[in-house]
């Protein structure tokens, strides 16, 4: 059986910080679905949202950074499923399930949510590093029996694999409408899962 884990608690914002988040991030997303992600600017957000460019500066940092706080908001109900639902995404079920479970969850949620998940990539770097997606493989893989595996090494490569890379495949790939896309990503990540952790395939 796994072992249970945390992820940490957030660090409480001010009254203040947290209402202005939510009132960026609602406006965000009528902006996103009114004008779509390539007209979502830091201008504009700040002009309907009411509150000074400044304050949108420093809260997101980027154009980038909207979409990824729209991305980390959305992401919230995908960790609790990790962290307390059924298995074999949530606890109870041997570690490669839950690591082929993980990774399967993750290819879903970017392609539900792509227009978004692409909009985080603004050309300096191919995907910012997912450390609760690192914490949760690192915990699994160490699960395994790997002898001689760096898990700490490991735990990143597989992370980074359903992040930066997987978002250019599939903006490069056929339409995402389609079940075809996706049901090819999640049997690749079991493939590797299994090959990484020496698991026959059924």
């Amino acid at each position: 059986m796994s072992t249970p884990m945390t992820w940490g608690t957030p660090q409480p914002e001010r009254a203040d910080a947290a209402r202005n988040r939510q009132v960026l991030l609602a406006t965000a997303r009528d902006l996103l679905a009114e004008v779509g992600a390539d007209c979502l600017t830091m201008d504009l957000l700040a002009e309907r949202s009411g509150l000074g460019k400044g304050t949108v500066f420093r809260r997101f940092g980027s154009r980038a950074g909207i979409f990824q706080a729209l991305l980390d908001d959305s992401e919230r109900e995908l960790q609790q499923r990790v962290l307390s639902g059924p298995p074999p995404l949530g606890p109870g079920a041997p570690p490669v399930d839950r690591i082929i479970a993980y990774g399967t969850a993750r290819v879903r949620f970017l392609a539900d949510h792509h227009a978004v998940a692409r909009a985080t990539l603004d050309g300096r770097q191919a995907g910012r590093r997912r450390p609760l997606s690192e914490i949760h493989l690192r915990v699994l893989l160490r699960e395994v029996d790997l002898p001689g595996a760096d898990v700490e090494v490991l735990a990143g490569q597989l992370a980074y694999a359903l992040d930066g890379p997987l978002l250019l495949q599939l903006s490069a790939g056929p339409d995402l409408e389609g079940p075809e896309p996706t049901a090819r990503f999640e049997a690749g990540w079991r493939d590797l899962v299994e090959r990484v952790c020496g698991v026959s395939g059924a």
